[in-house]
């Protein structure tokens, strides 16, 4: 048992390596591109330090998504958790707020809940 706990360690940590790495690859692509496009320079140094940045961000979100939908007896984040977690930020609250309800327009039956459908199926 030990041995299979072991592996699949080792294949997350290597899951986790290869995560990090995508994310850090496309964010020096994404600093490296803005830095272009408005006539910029930027060192080497300092693009690495904004994508080691963002991945730590991102990692803190993820944890802050996961104790809010854990907090509320659930075991998926939802939106609600997203628009919370940007809070802070008025600019990006109000963005997830459109982007939910334009999310919200297109597909008004995700709004309802699944035991509601079953029950109007069974009548």
């Amino acid at each position: 048992m030990e041995s299979a706990d072991a592996n699949s360690e080792v294949e997350n940590d290597a899951e986790m390596k290869l995560l990090r790495d995508k994310f850090r690859l496309s964010a020096i692509s994404i600093t490296e591109s803005q830095a272009k496009q408005n006539g910029m320079e930027v060192s080497k140094v300092v693009v690495t330090c904004i994508a080691d940045l963002a991945f730590k961000y991102t990692e803190r979100v993820a944890k802050d998504l996961h104790l809010f939908a854990q907090h509320a007896n659930r075991k998926s984040v939802n939106m609600e958790d997203v628009i919370l977690c940007g809070h802070r930020n008025e600019h990006l609250s109000g963005l997830l707020r459109t982007v939910s309800n334009d999310l919200k327009a297109r597909d008004p039956q995700s709004e309802r809940k699944r035991k509601k459908e079953t029950k109007k199926n069974e009548k």
